[in-house]
């Protein structure tokens, strides 16, 4: 028998240094995640196909061709298209061209009564996991805020048993406050940790506030997150495209990374500078994105 002795410290116990020395990083990572850097952690990212909503009208299949060729590990839907009644035709072409479902962005009354049942078949079909909902006009209505986080907590609650997850993308009227607290942070507060924060990091840049102290203020709850060029009110010389807009995307990625418990980072491209096509848009923030992230 091999008789070293493991690293432990003077007083008999575990420390972080003689965990890596004998588990080595790879197995420290999978039991201690909070270790890895970002580096360490890629997440996959994906495109929010509204980004290029007027390809898909016109060829949803060669839509969703081109981006798989720029790169892009996933798509989340704004819509099906020609295949709105067809999940297993969907999920044939997803896996054609070697892309996952990253999430979707439906309507809150999908979610309710007779329909989620619906929703949730069509979505297991096609291997999609995360139903976000990207806007409610009850979110900011004070009398009708707190029912609305109900509703995800109930279905959260079906979605959780299923290896499914909800949740809510913000634009900036979510950081309009009811008291001294935005209705972003009300609905963080009234929701379980299970109810995704899909934080669009452009807009809450947008609305004046910092997204990565909003990752870290809600950790693990960031499973999804859009990362939009977005250029702030005043700022000069900066152009939307991820590496020549305004938010610190490195800052928001590590973020993620290492408190946001993000799955999926999701490229949306909501405006196209020098009038480009929307597609070549769209890539050139992939690419963007790409050279950031060899830096982090």
């Amino acid at each position: 028998m091999n008789d070293h002795k493991l690293p432990i410290s003077e007083g008999g116990g575990w420390t972080r240094r003689s965990m890596i020395q004998v588990m080595g990083a790879g197995a420290l990572a999978w039991a201690f995640p909070e270790y890895m850097s970002a580096a360490a952690r890629r997440i996959p990212i994906a495109v929010q196909l509204y980004s290029v909503r007027d390809d898909c009208r016109k060829d949803f299949d060669s839509a969703l061709a081109q981006v798989a060729e720029m790169g892009f590990a996933g798509v989340e839907f704004a819509g099906y298209y020609n295949y709105t009644d067809k999940p297993g035709d969907l999920k044939k072409k997803l896996d054609a061209l070697n892309l996952k479902a990253a999430g979707t962005h439906i309507g809150v009354g999908t979610l309710r009564g007779d329909r989620l049942k619906a929703t949730i078949d069509f979505h297991q079909a096609i291997g999609c996991r995360f139903l976000i909902v990207p806007g409610d006009d009850a979110f900011t209505d004070p009398e009708k805020s707190k029912a609305l986080a109900d509703t995800f907590n109930e279905v959260s609650e079906i979605l959780k048993t299923l290896g499914m997850a909800c949740g809510y993308h913000n634009h900036t009227d979510e950081f309009r406050k009811d008291g001294d607290k935005t209705y972003w942070d009300l609905f963080a507060e009234r929701t379980t940790k299970d109810v995704i924060l899909q934080q669009d990091c452009g807009w809450t840049a947008a609305a004046g506030f910092n997204p990565v102290e909003l990752i870290r203020k809600y950790p693990g709850r960031t499973k999804s997150t859009h990362f939009k060029p977005t250029i702030i009110a005043g700022d000069t010389g900066k152009k939307a495209i991820l590496g020549q807009d305004s938010v610190d995307w490195a800052a928001v990625y590590s973020a993620c990374a290492s408190a946001g418990g993000t799955e999926w980072v999701v490229v949306e491209q909501e405006t196209y500078p020098d009038a480009k096509p929307a597609m070549q848009c769209t890539q050139e923030s992939l690419e963007g994105l790409r050279k950031i992230l060899a830096r982090v």
